[in-house]
């Protein structure tokens, strides 16, 4: 009778690990699209960054303001073109509500990643996977860095404030402070 208990354990425990995400085999098709997932988070967070220090450096917070509100979509519909992956930016303090409100497993997981992000020794990678009707799902978390806090933070210039609110008049992305998760980068796709 005991072997067949612990035949049963062995047999659910690679498959509780498999759908709590906790373990892939290497190779594992899983493992794939995690890596590939995170290449494209990457690549948009990579495209985007450099160009909003750039416009920073030319122009100041008023014109990464309007570089932030046309390249950041247009960044992540080129990768969603080119990659077959859905790319987007999700918040639980959207800044344009129309493309980065959360569904409720990106709602879920901002939340946890905010927890594991208030606790981080800096060893977290903050990221999340899961496979959820059917599409493989991976989120990195965005922290917020000093550099953010000149349209993010608690005092944002006025004439910032103006521009933020030209483009967003709904905007509720503010009042963060350095470390905090203030978003992530979502990325998800059909499962093969």
């Amino acid at each position: 009778m005991s072997g067949v208990r612990l035949t049963g354990l062995l047999t659910l425990v690679p498959a509780l690990c498999c759908v709590s995400g906790l373990a892939a085999e290497p190779g594992s098709s899983e493992t794939r699209l995690h890596a590939q997932a995170a290449g494209v988070a990457e690549r948009f967070a990579g495209t985007l960054k450099p160009e909003l220090q750039q416009a920073l450096v030319s122009g100041g917070a008023v014109v990464a303001v309007a570089v932030c509100a046309t390249r950041a979509p247009a960044i992540a519909r080129e990768l969603s073109e080119t990659t077959g992956w859905q790319v987007r930016r999700v918040s639980l303090k959207p800044r344009n509500r129309e493309l980065a409100t959360p569904d409720a497993w990106e709602a879920e997981q901002l939340a946890a990643l905010a927890r594991r992000q208030a606790v981080n020794d800096g060893s977290d990678t903050l990221t999340a996977t899961a496979q959820v009707d059917g599409r493989f799902r991976f989120m990195k978390a965005q922290v917020t860095e000093p550099l953010c806090l000149t349209c993010h933070g608690t005092q944002v210039a006025h004439e910032v404030a103006a521009v933020l609110r030209a483009y967003y008049p709904d905007d509720a992305a503010m009042g963060y402070a350095a470390g905090q998760v203030r978003g992530a980068i979502s990325v998800s796709r059909s499962l093969p």
